[in-house]
């Protein structure tokens, strides 16, 4: 290598370097700056019934506390409840305390063996949630005879951040050893199976602080980080193992090590760029959907993404510089290896052959298991997480329970904001109409100011997203009232959120079929090629999420995936990112795929012959890569929070499909099938891409044969 291109490696090293110490001093702060909620729709009914009913003096519960007296006691819950609002009153951070029932008339029974006292907090999400834990610490020495358990959002979602961080660092130490011993066999190399590692550790931890500073600025939320971070490694495996892959072929056919080396970054390299640009095209469409966890998991995706490229192309050809010809020894594996990373995989090379002669059979045969994988989708419900997605013998799951089970908390209000002058007549004559509505129990008012609007708290025991539920609020809206009327709480919440996420979702697909096109339409210089891209993605995507279905909304993978509830529904937020980061993987191998395919059609106008060694060079590359991004993935299903083993196994699933059926079998029998039309362009005259047109270049390989 020339001494300009070492010093420039070298200058690349410590630049790496300093930047992962300057990201080491900001992490700590930047993991202050994260929100732990935005499950919820902005700018929605429900939103701003919540608004409405908190000026009129009736603010959202932020705890809940379920105080249960112990069994053969005297003592009332009454009386202890009474105790608990007294000390939660005089706590600083707590704007309002009272006990369920402050408005009965009456006062409940003293046999009754559970009470709930609710408090509403002062401060920020975060504030709330340190508020909350010294709360809860407090009542329990108030009430040491008693039984109380926590839960509400400042407390439930506390926990579940944190239970959702232990669990991904316990799956990254599970992973990390197997990934490593993966990459070993796959490089060849102790140094060049670290280089992937290097690249991830660069991308994860300078994304953090780059968030941190982001998040005081738009709604990035801790767990849209961890779940994004996550992703991280198996993009930096991909970009490493595309690029060193096509450094050592070229170095196998001959060329010196600073030829091979601009040549993989050149073909690969460009490949790595398109494939980045594609993720974040994916996950910026998702930003559409109205929600802000959704758009903070697409933009912590994008930026590890791009980070993840960015270092892979900086620094994989600086360690081949700086290392040289240490990348290729230390290969334990040496004495059993066939091939080398970089050459021509037999197995591979034979597939394609046979699917190409027999393009019509394997294609049809894999598109029905792709149906038949895919056909769950058409039960698909999609619904928002709350306290279940936590194991069921959780504390955060048993006290969720238990707070439903027990009239009046959150769970079971719907908050009707009756606004405007509204007569007392008037407002007695709706509340017994709201009375009377299918699903509601009963209905009370918990404050009216003259002139400005009334609250009225209707009772339900229709579960949050449920059917039910969605139907009662409709109901509710639609109920002839006095004045104008605003419908919030839990159910209402859920289904606003759940209508305006399905009322988005046409136009992300949009944009997102609008930006692969228009990228992959670049990247190949044909317009036939990205659209059948995008119809077998769709399809891998559909096998995915048909699995996702099976395995969770059916409960078909408790067991085998670790126990978990079965709610009968996938999160919206959190579908939507694995399947994005799922068509992600998908439109990435393709990039890799169609690249090779189409270097080796300008070579020799064949589109079969460019197809199976298109295929031979990159079929092992790609289950190599699946494989590693398979197992990191797959290591979040030890998770004790089901939408995380939701994530791992999707992304796992998804990556293994599309890498072995898909671009295997699917996409060699379609281009066969598509012959020159593959790289069709609506000129007057379809040319060769060295000029010549397709013809003149057959001709030209057949008198090159002849004259040999």
């Amino acid at each position: 290598m020339k001494s300009s291109s070492v010093k420039c490696a070298r200058l690349v090293m410590l630049c790496a370097v300093a930047a992962v110490a300057l990201a080491a001093l900001l992490i700590p702060a930047s993991m202050g700056a994260f929100a732990r909620d935005g499950t919820l729709a902005q700018n929605t009914e429900a939103t701003r019934a919540r608004q409405a009913a908190q000026r009129l003096g009736v603010p959202p519960a932020d705890l809940v506390l379920v105080i249960r007296a112990p069994e053969r006691s005297s003592s009332a819950p009454a009386q202890a409840a009474h105790k608990v609002v007294s000390v939660l009153a005089r706590q600083p951070g707590v704007r309002t305390a009272w006990s369920e029932g402050r408005q009965e008339p009456t006062p409940r029974p003293a046999s009754t063996a559970d009470v709930v006292v609710m408090a509403a907090l002062d401060g920020e999400f975060r504030d709330r949630e340190e508020t909350a834990e010294r709360l809860v610490k407090r009542v329990r020495a108030a009430v040491p005879a008693h039984t109380v358990h926590p839960s509400g959002p400042s407390w439930t979602l506390g926990r579940i951040d944190q239970r959702i961080e232990s669990d991904l660092l316990r799956a990254e130490l599970l992973a990390a050893p197997v990934v490593f011993l993966l990459l070993l066999l796959i490089y060849g190399s102790l140094l060049s199976a670290l280089m992937p590692v290097l690249v991830a550790a660069v991308a994860v931890s300078c994304t953090i602080p780059l968030l941190g500073g982001l998040a005081h600025f738009v709604h990035i939320s801790s767990f849209a980080v961890n779940a994004a971070l996550a992703i991280g490694f198996g993009l930096a495996v991909d970009y490493t193992l595309f690029l060193l892959a096509r450094y050592r072929e070229e170095l196998a056919e001959g060329l010196p090590p600073s030829r091979a080396l601009t040549t993989a970054v050149r073909t690969s390299g460009r490949s790595v760029g398109f494939s980045a640009a594609a993720v974040t095209a994916c996950l910026a469409a998702i930003t559409v959907v109205p929600v802000p966890l959704v758009r903070a998991l697409a933009l912590a995706g994008a930026t590890v993404t791009v980070l993840s490229a960015v270092a892979a192309l900086l620094l994989t050809p600086a360690c081949v510089i700086l290392l040289g010809p240490l990348c290729e020894r230390g290969d334990p594996f040496r004495r059993w290896r066939r091939t080398r990373l970089g050459q021509c995989s037999p197995f591979w090379q034979r597939t394609a052959r046979t699917v190409t002669r027999r393009w019509a059979l394997t294609g049809g045969v894999a598109l029905a298991v792709l149906a038949l994988l895919a056909w769950p989708v058409t039960q698909l419900r999609l619904g928002i997480m709350d306290y279940r997605i936590m194991s069921p013998s959780s504390q955060v799951a048993t006290a969720g329970e238990l707070a439903r089970s027990v009239p009046g908390t959150p769970e079971q209000l719907l908050t009707v904001v009756v606004t405007g002058q509204v007569s007392a007549h008037q407002l007695q004559d709706y509340e017994q109409r709201l009375a009377r509505v299918r699903h509601i129990d009963e209905v009370r008012v918990a404050t009216r100011a003259t002139g400005r609007g009334t609250v009225l708290l209707a009772m339900t025991r229709a579960r949050a997203g449920s059917s039910q539920a969605t139907s009662l609020v409709a109901t509710v809206r639609a109920l002839p009232a006095p004045g104008p009327v605003l419908v919030g709480g839990r159910a209402a919440d859920v289904a606003d959120t759940l209508t305006s996420a399905t009322r988005a979702l046409p136009w992300a697909l949009g944009w997102m079929g609008l930006g692969l096109t228009l990228l992959l339409g670049f990247f190949t210089r044909s317009l036939v090629t990205p659209l059948k891209a995008l119809v077998i993605a769709a399809a891998s995507l559909g096998a995915g999420a048909g699995a996702m279905v099976v395995l969770f909304q059916h409960g078909a993978g408790r067991g085998p995936l670790g126990e978990f509830t079965v709610t009968g529904s996938l999160d919206m937020s959190l579908l939507m990112f694995t399947l994005a980061i799922a068509l992600a993987l998908s439109v990435d191998y393709e990039v890799f795929l169609l690249g090779r395919i189409r270097e080796e059609y300008q070579r020799s106008a064949d589109n079969r012959a460019a197809v199976v060694e298109g295929i031979g060079r990159t079929g092992r590359l790609m289950t190599s890569a699946a494989l590693a991004v398979a197992i990191s993935t797959s290591a979040m299903i030890t998770s004790s929070v089901s939408v995380i083993k939701m994530i791992g196994t999707g992304i796992a699933i998804a990556a293994l499909i599309d890498a072995v059926l898909v671009r295997g079998v699917l996409v060699p029998a379609v281009m066969t099938a598509l012959g020159t039309a593959n790289w069709w362009l609506p000129t007057a005259k379809h040319r060769h891409p060295r000029g010549t047109t397709v013809a003149d270049a057959g001709r030209e390989k057949e008198n090159n044969l002849t004259q040999v």
